[in-house]
């Protein structure tokens, strides 16, 4: 394509509300437009590389057996009411009505409709396993959109389903789904990571996002630094064998502590160290309470306590809740607590010995506190984070922190959806049971702000070769040159037989045509200059920023050794 003839409109500054790398690089170079916040369109050169990553995920998705469809973006409020998630689902979801006053949607998902779709059209084990994908628009109205196409209120995401008879055959195809969504970003270049993770809002249990590792990232990763370990924050188990302190034990006894709340205040004032006091919090658990204890220098995993109690809501209870039902926050404890209240510590807590904690009165704690003896009635569980230099959770290595961008997510949802909505087969005994599913999601328009995140440096983009918009960038320096208008349109024909070629024809500076090719990072740069007459070119490539004179007699057995067609 002649870059004369391309719609490229690249900015020499930064955009002042660009704020990561990815949006700054990808509105400069001529990529994407902003047209409201959270909302962008892709121009010619980003419509390019958003195609070349739908097709290495189509590919995949077709290897592991899924069979692509279109839904509609529009949904009927109806579907989202059967399976519950109607009104649970939150502001993010984007309503609306007909004339006829009927209430729709603008699917964030799409759980609700393949599996209304499928329910009406499979009845019997005998066309199950079932996958089935899209690649689609969604839409979901962010409180904050941010960084660009990491987090929009419009974007495009390849979203599967699997339909199963059987837990052993949703477990089949799951681990074909893991190993595709590995081969999409082993295929395109990302430095990733598949981490345990939570299912939020999906439903359903066992799961894992694809993180890309960026410094950007709005999500923490803890994996180990000798084994393939690798999990969300929020999911890391830990497993530490304490140690108990083979002190005597003191007597319980109230202290004063003026004005002394934090961990950090209380620890000093008393002159202890942090992992010698307790940290209480009240939870509210779907609406009972509920005390959670870890050591001071822990932190509570409300994830973890979602989990365990497999609870709808978690919430802190309000200053009020707290006062009324304990005491006043920051002097809360777990002695003499109401039987309505249950206890729940982290086994870090079981450990602890004249350890400190609130005594439920403001300006007051207890010293010589310990759990054997003044919490007998308490439930140990892992409730805290994971931290770093905390033994890997698989017995290998130490767990080391990363942030990460999540590109994909892959869920065993189970019966979550085909039970509320009346998913059933019959099974081979003629027994109607609901079907098994799975679901399965790339952010496609994400994974090329990803990708843009971790492929750049101080001059531009540097595209991968397998998204690139184009294979190779040829330049000539001055058109008005006959010998060199005369090379470059030569190779220009005839590259273009076997590659992507954009040619830079343009009536513009030398300046202006290099810095746009760096801006625009395409994997190869051919420029025709002052030795055409000689057929001699620069080759010049874009990642290592190597470059060398070649004859062009020359030029296409070295541009194979680097591009592979």
């Amino acid at each position: 394509m002649k870059q004369s003839m391309m719609f490229i409109p690249t900015l020499r500054e930064v955009p002042a509300d660009a704020d990561v790398k990815s949006h700054q690089l990808l509105l400069r170079a001529g990529f994407i437009r902003q047209n409201s916040a959270g909302v962008y369109s892709f121009l010619p050169l980003g419509n390019k590389v958003l195609q070349k990553v739908e097709q290495i995920v189509r590919e995949e998705m077709e290897l592991a057996g899924a069979v692509e469809l279109f839904m509609p973006t529009l949904q009927l409020a109806e579907l989202w009411q059967e399976s519950g998630r109607w009104y649970s689902y939150g502001p993010e979801m984007m309503r609306m009505k007909d004339r006829h006053n009927r209430e729709f949607a603008l699917g964030p998902t799409h759980e609700e409709m393949i599996t209304s779709l499928v329910r009406d059209e499979v009845n019997s084990y005998k066309k199950l396993p079932l996958t089935l994908f899209q690649i689609q628009t969604k839409f979901r109205d962010e409180k904050r959109p941010r960084f660009g196409l990491l987090r929009g209120r419009e974007f495009i995401m390849k979203d599967a389903y699997s339909f199963h008879a059987t837990a052993e055959s949703l477990d089949n195809v799951y681990q074909k789904m893991f190993n595709a969504y590995s081969n999409v970003f082993t295929r395109i270049g990302l430095n990733f990571r598949a981490v345990i993770a939570d299912s939020g809002a999906m439903g359903g249990k066992d799961t894992h996002e694809f993180m890309v590792l960026s410094e950007i990232g709005e999500d923490t990763i803890a994996y180990s630094d000798s084994s393939n370990f690798a999990a969300n924050i929020e999911m890391a188990p830990v497993n530490i064998t304490y140690e108990k302190n083979s002190e005597q034990q003191d007597k319980l006894m109230r202290v004063e502590t003026p004005n002394q709340k934090s961990i950090q205040e209380v620890s000093s004032y008393l002159k202890l160290a942090p992992e010698q006091c307790i940290k209480s919090i009240l939870f509210k658990v779907d609406d009972q309470y509920k005390l959670v204890l870890v050591r001071g220098d822990h932190e509570v995993n409300d994830v973890k306590i979602k989990n365990l109690f497999a609870a709808s809501v978690v919430e802190l209870a309000t200053s009020e809740e707290a006062k009324e039902i304990l005491g006043p926050i920051g002097s809360i404890g777990p002695v003499n607590v109401p039987p309505s209240v249950q206890v729940v510590a982290d086994y870090g807590v079981q450990f602890c010995t004249n350890g400190v904690c609130g005594a439920n009165e403001e300006g007051f704690h207890y010293t010589g506190f310990n759990p054997d003896r003044d919490l007998p009635l308490a439930q140990y569980e892992d409730i805290r984070f994971i931290q770093e230099g905390d033994p890997s959770p698989d017995g290998e290595g130490t767990i080391v922190f990363a942030k990460g961008i999540e590109v994909g997510h892959v869920f065993k949802l189970g019966t979550r959806y085909s039970e509320s909505m009346n998913a059933t087969i019959l099974d081979e005994n003629g027994k109607a049971k609901p079907m098994i599913m799975g679901c399965y999601g790339i952010g496609v328009s994400r994974t090329v702000a990803a990708i843009a995140e971790q492929f750049n440096d101080e001059f531009g983009l540097v595209w991968p070769e397998a998204v690139a918009p184009f294979d190779l960038h040829v330049i000539v320096v001055n058109p008005k040159q006959d010998d060199q208008r005369s090379l470059a349109e030569e190779l220009y024909e005839n590259l273009k037989k076997k590659y992507e070629v954009l040619y830079d024809d343009r009536q513009e500076r030398p300046g202006v045509k290099f810095a746009d090719a760096d801006l625009i990072g395409l994997p190869i740069r051919i420029t025709i200059g002052k030795r055409a007459s000689e057929g001699i070119v620069e080759l010049k490539f874009r990642s290592s920023g190597e470059s060398m004179e070649i004859n062009t007699e020359n030029l296409y057995e070295t541009i194979s050794k680097y591009i592979v067609k």
